[in-house]
């Protein structure tokens, strides 16, 4: 394109003028980095700050609810995010489960609930009740998966019913495996926390209701970026293991710190011969598991309802921390 002379004079007395200053402002990247500013102050505060973590699984059942009421007195007195890790509202995880079972007890934290499903809320096709119930704090409707920051802790909530319709699967390639190593690629440099409702390591009596070795993969994919804890629920006992890598071998270096807290309240399930790497067990006691995720390091504890004597306490270091650069 070519200009003459006339038109070279023109052009020059419009930007000398102002004429042209819009169109000039908006190529420039300037007002959106000028936007963003203010926000980081207020994100580094975020990162320095500690946040609570607190609940289980297996929760509510119409047929007996004081133990899901004795525990949520325990969560009362207790600030923070609610995890409530699966089978919450026996026997099916109906509406009506859902409405007079689990809502006049835990239901009263549901603002401030992060939940993940159980085999039991799939009792109801689809777990449908369970995501009419949760809404957008279930995460996508159907999936059951998703994930949220606390701090410096990225938290990452699995489906590990596998195999239910819509859920995509636990494996190689699967569809929940593919969104797991994306957001996991989006997070490099945070502690990471994953909890679901099934069990890698369990040291149930009955291994076909302990054992899930279909999440081995998904182990896999949070060892290699060097995850801290996962959580459980499904069998209706305490039990915390080693850090160990996912095929079970110790490793106190990157490994992972699985703690199955099945104690929301529905009832109690034995536990059988000790299973490598496991160090503290019970299976007679209700209560919640309370987590203090600072930057770079945590706390848990298992906090007993009223009148019950068993406790879990302990504190490790997060993986990622310092941030490598």
């Amino acid at each position: 394109m070519s200009f003459n002379r006339p038109s070279c004079v023109l052009l020059l007395s419009l930007l000398l003028s102002g004429t042209c200053s819009q169109a000039q402002d908006t190529s420039t990247p300037r007002p959106t980095a000028q936007k963003h500013t203010p926000s980081a102050p207020s994100n580094i505060q975020e990162l320095k700050q500690t946040y609570v973590l607190v609940g289980a699984g297996d929760i509510s059942s119409c047929d007996d609810l004081q133990g899901s009421r004795a525990t949520a007195k325990l969560i009362e007195q207790i600030p923070g995010t609610v995890f409530a890790a699966g089978d919450l509202a026996y026997q099916k995880g109906s509406s009506n489960d859902f409405n007079h079972c689990y809502d006049p007890s835990w239901g009263q934290f549901k603002d401030r609930t992060r939940p993940t499903p159980g085999n039991h809320e799939y009792i109801t096709p689809g777990a449908a009740a369970y995501f009419a119930y949760w809404g957008e704090r279930a995460g996508p409707a159907g999936k059951g998966y998703y994930s949220y920051d606390l701090g410096a802790w990225h938290i990452v909530v699995l489906n590990t019913n596998c195999d239910q319709k819509g859920v995509g699967g636990c494996g190689t390639g699967s569809v929940q495996e593919g969104w797991l190593k994306q957001d996991l690629a989006s997070h490099p440099n945070a502690c990471i926390l994953a909890y679901g409702h099934h069990a890698l390591f369990s040291s149930g009596i009955f291994a076909k209701h302990a054992l899930h070795p279909e999440l081995r993969q998904i182990w896999r994919d949070l060892y290699a970026v060097h995850a801290d804890l996962i959580l459980a629920g499904h069998e209706h006992s305490y039990e915390r293991f080693a850090p160990q890598n996912p095929d079970g071998v110790l490793d106190d270096a990157r490994g992972i710190r699985e703690i199955v807290a099945g104690t929301g309240g529905k009832d109690h399930g034995p536990l059988g011969l000790a299973k490598p790497n496991s160090e503290v067990r019970d299976w007679t006691t209700f209560g919640v598991l309370k987590l203090i995720l600072g930057p770079g390091n945590y706390t848990w504890e298992f906090i007993p309802v009223e009148g019950e004597s068993f406790r879990d306490s302990g504190s490790g270091t997060c993986h990622n921390f310092p941030p490598k650069n």
